[in-house]
């Protein structure tokens, strides 16, 4: 069986299983899930966040409004 078939499986029998075998799901991966939901980029990417961030904060870069952006994108606009 592959894992694609195993996620659908797992998620059609979530969908309607009983509370009490949901609860004890939760409480066998409640660690992981809560470990999967902290890290939802990696160090490298929290890295540049931060860097991107603070050039963002100190003026260094310049910033755009959500129409320039789209502007820019669709290349009515010069950056």
């Amino acid at each position: 069986m592959t894992v694609n078939t195993i996620r659908k499986k797992l998620m059609g029998y979530l969908a309607d299983a009983d509370q009490k075998k949901l609860k004890a799901l939760y409480t066998l991966l409640e660690d992981d899930i809560q470990e999967a939901e902290k890290n939802v980029f990696t160090k490298e990417q929290l890295s540049l966040l931060n860097e991107e961030h603070d050039l963002h904060t100190s003026g260094k870069t310049k910033s755009y409004s959500w129409d320039e952006a789209k502007e820019i994108i669709r290349g009515k606009k010069a950056m």
